[in-house]
């Protein structure tokens, strides 16, 4: 049985789950970076503009606002998003956040925890459905593997607060297609628009929404001899990876400057 706190979602005439005010917060990953697209604000659609199309077909007075801002920690994503969040009144709150802390050099995931389930409570207690996600694996990844234990942690505690708070849960440690580059972006960092599609239907399932999104048709690569995978790796780490470190210690943000793409509810087209 859900918490008193938490309402369940409204069903359509047909017995469907059906949602009127959907309100995402986070960082690149919910802005939708790595699915690029000239037309939207910030020029990203991604996996929340995904749900958002699809819930917005079932009901005429949908309305979608992003708070998400690429390259924001979990205390800025809290400190800017969560009260403008439950401002707007949702009845969906999805929220992913602390990607940017594992990744830096030294973190207290208990501090950060801590901050993380306060958030978690508040959002709950508006009556919304919440959803949050746990971090992916990076254990198919030279790149990331090192981490993959303080990843592991984080997902862990995650888990525990979000079942305290009654929230629903996209176990995204456990989406193993994840572990094909194809679904990612040239940078290495970001999902690419198979892996955003991919979400959506997670998140759309997972949520009990019907739906018809398929999977994205994967691109594949030829085989690239050592000399061409050496090559790519070298022009990687010059042009994503050693910018991306330069940030971080000039404490600089892909994201400075932005805006919430979506700060308010409106319709989606």
């Amino acid at each position: 049985m859900a918490p008193a706190s938490v309402v369940e979602p409204a069903e359509t005439d047909n017995g469907t789950v059906s949602f009127q005010r959907y309100v995402a917060i986070g960082d690149s990953f919910t802005e939708g970076v790595g699915d690029p697209d000239p037309s939207r604000p910030n020029g990203v659609r991604g996996w929340a503009d995904r749900v958002a199309e699809v819930l917005a077909d079932q009901t005429p007075s949908f309305g979608y606002a992003n708070l998400a801002i690429r390259g924001r920690k979990l205390p800025a994503v809290l400190d800017e998003q969560l009260e403008p969040a439950i401002a707007l009144d949702p009845d969906l709150v999805t929220i992913y956040a602390g990607a940017n802390d594992i990744m830096r050099p030294k973190v207290d995931l208990d501090s950060l925890i801590e901050r993380y389930d306060a958030a978690l409570g508040r959002l709950a207690a508006t009556g919304a459905r919440l959803l949050v996600f746990t971090a992916f694996d990076p254990g198919g990844s030279a790149i990331y593997r090192p981490l993959r234990g303080r990843f592991a942690l984080y997902n862990e505690l995650v888990r525990t607060s979000a079942r305290a708070h009654g929230a629903t849960i996209v176990d995204y440690w456990t989406l193993r297609e994840y572990r094909d580059w194809r679904y990612w972006d040239a940078d290495r960092m970001h999902m690419g628009p198979a892996g955003h599609q991919r979400m959506a239907i997670e998140v759309l399932d997972t949520l009990g929404v019907p739906h018809r999104l398929q999977p994205l048709p994967l691109t594949d690569r030829p085989p690239l001899t050592r000399a061409e995978q050496r090559r790519e790796n070298i022009a990687w780490v010059r042009g994503m990876a050693l910018p991306w470190v330069h940030r971080r210690l000039t404490g600089r943000s892909s994201g400075d400057g932005l805006d919430p793409k979506r700060p308010t509810l409106a319709p989606i087209d």
